[in-house]
């Protein structure tokens, strides 16, 4: 048997983390046009941002939102993590599925992470309803997820760790370690998680790869 690329057209995965740097820095520069008011929410967050108590009036935010990272600080570290991560995982999915199926569980894994968040306000904790859930952390975490499933052999370095380790242990580790992170939305990503690894138990019947 032999193993064949997919796709080597890695352009939507890049035209995803361009898309994120254009609005980060539309955040950035926003501010210095409206009045200097203290503890006002960033315009661009309150636009494209999902909160859960006006979803129903602004309900692009379920995908608008998966574009928007923190813009506090001088090093945006919630940017640049994401993209480094949506860098790998994006640009070795696509190549094992496809651009129709990568950009399916990344919207879609995105979109059920941001559903598993505001079902736990509504359910468990609703004093969240007013906080504003930005990043595409659940997004990335479904192609971890998928990943996961399709090349469970794979194994990979994570810093600072000198040994390699398998992915999944990897992803799933990631996950359990940035639900005791506090100001992370863990629902969302738990959400991004379960979608990705249904999508790649369904995937996993047609594509095989060398770390199967």
């Amino acid at each position: 048997m032999s193993y064949r690329s997919r796709s080597d057209n890695i352009a939507p995965v890049l035209g995803i983390i361009i898309v994120c740097f254009l609005v980060y820095i539309v955040e950035k520069v926003v501010p210095f046009f409206g009045p200097d008011l203290p503890n006002q929410m960033n315009p661009v967050i309150e636009v494209l941002g999902l909160q859960t108590v006006s979803f129903l009036q602004h309900p692009w935010t379920i995908v608008t939102n998966l574009f928007v990272h923190d813009p506090g600080g001088t090093i945006p570290w919630h940017l640049l993590f994401n993209m480094i991560t949506l860098y790998f995982f994006g640009t070795f999915l696509i190549r094992l599925v496809g651009t129709r199926d990568f950009l399916l569980i990344y919207f879609l894994g995105g979109i059920m992470g941001n559903i598993f968040f505001m079902l736990f306000v509504l359910w468990i904790d609703p004093g969240l309803r007013f906080i504003s859930v930005i990043g595409a952390s659940g997004a990335i975490f479904a192609l971890g997820g998928a990943l996961a499933v399709l090349t469970p052999r794979l194994r990979v370095f994570v810093f600072p760790i000198p040994v390699p380790m398998p992915l999944w242990v990897a992803v799933i580790g990631g996950f359990v370690i940035l639900i005791f992170v506090a100001g992370v939305a863990w629902q969302g990503h738990l959400g991004g998680l379960v979608f990705g690894l249904l999508a790649g138990l369904v995937l996993r019947r047609r594509v095989r790869t060398p770390y199967s």
